[in-house]
């Protein structure tokens, strides 16, 4: 029978023939690094996901709304972080954040709509 070292650390495995670590603290650690660089990335556009959902969902209690984009700005909405785009048949066009979305009105008013599905 052949002895199994942890990746993480190098201790020997003890337990299970098909026990990878030797401890949930060195899996988990062994899978942070592994997952670091796009993790980050990921945790990065899911807080501004989250954060514009949040600005919308607070600027917009009655299911439309028409709002000025200053008014999103400075609440620190980013209109670069969107989860979908939705044309319809006459051209208009929305931008969603999840079920949360908005259509742009002119330069500065924006309409705020929410989703039913």
């Amino acid at each position: 029978m052949e002895t199994l070292t942890c990746p993480e650390c190098g201790d020997k495995i003890i337990g299970r023939s098909d026990k990878k670590f030797c401890s949930d603290a060195c899996r988990n650690a062994f899978n942070n690094k592994q997952n670091k660089t796009s993790t980050n990335y990921m945790r990065n556009v899911n807080n501004k996901l989250r954060k514009n959902y949040r600005i919308l969902s607070e600027h917009n209690f009655e299911g439309k709304t028409k709002i000025n984009r200053l008014k999103l700005l400075n609440a620190g909405f980013d209109f670069e972080y969107i989860t979908q785009i939705v044309t319809y048949k006459n051209g208009s066009q929305y931008f969603f954040v999840y079920e949360q979305g908005y259509k742009i009105l002119d330069n500065e008013w924006l309409l705020l709509v929410k989703k039913n599905d």
